[in-house]
């Protein structure tokens, strides 16, 4: 159950801590149970506050995981990175999302986008098709779009792979190793040597 710490002094305030308190635990739960078995009820609980309350502030189950997916992407290196580092890059954003104390978005929006319309739709047009795009014009040349496509493809599966299906060997490798071993795989995809 969240615990909210001083008392904060105005009315907007203690909303915005109510509410972030309910998305915190609202990422956790979608992490560990994943959309269809994730209630309002259970987060509601989780977070000490009635039902009803999550409800005025998301509406609905749908409308609380698209506000509790927006920490699931966004920022990162690769999308101003030069050519040559677009391996690197992506490799360290996506495992850096991961690994971070405020992962829970990322790994319940990696859970849940074969099976949720909401977090299909952020993982395709919000995450991939965004970075895709920058990565393509960055790549240039032919085939930049595919290049780009199939990079992400590769680091979105082992993610996956990593983080949801935590497949032996993967799952408990040492991120430098990961990196060390995908790195020369994903700058062949783009035409450079390892």
């Amino acid at each position: 159950m969240s615990t909210f710490s001083a008392e904060p002094t105005s009315r907007e305030e203690r909303r915005r801590r109510t509410e972030a308190c309910i998305l915190q635990e609202a990422r956790r739960l979608f992490a560990e149970e994943g959309f269809e078995r994730a209630t309002i009820r259970a987060v509601a609980r989780r977070t000490g506050v009635d039902p009803a309350l999550v409800m005025q502030y998301f509406g609905s189950k749908e409308g609380l995981f698209a506000a509790a997916m927006q920490g699931a992407h966004g920022g990162g290196t690769a999308r101003t990175a030069p050519r040559e580092e677009i391996p690197s890059a992506v490799l360290h954003d996506v495992l850096a999302k991961f690994e971070t104390d405020d992962r829970e978005a990322a790994v319940a929006l990696l859970r849940n986008f074969l099976t949720h319309p909401e977090a299909n739709r952020i993982m395709r047009d919000e995450v991939l098709c965004s970075v895709i795009r920058d990565l393509a014009r960055t790549i240039g040349g032919n085939d930049a779009e595919l290049k780009a496509a199939l990079l992400m493809s590769c680091v979105a599966g082992m993610a996956l792979a990593r983080y949801v299906l935590q497949l032996p060997g993967l799952a408990g490798a040492d991120r430098a190793d990961v990196e060390r071993l995908l790195r020369p795989a994903l700058q062949a995809l783009l035409g450079e040597s390892g």
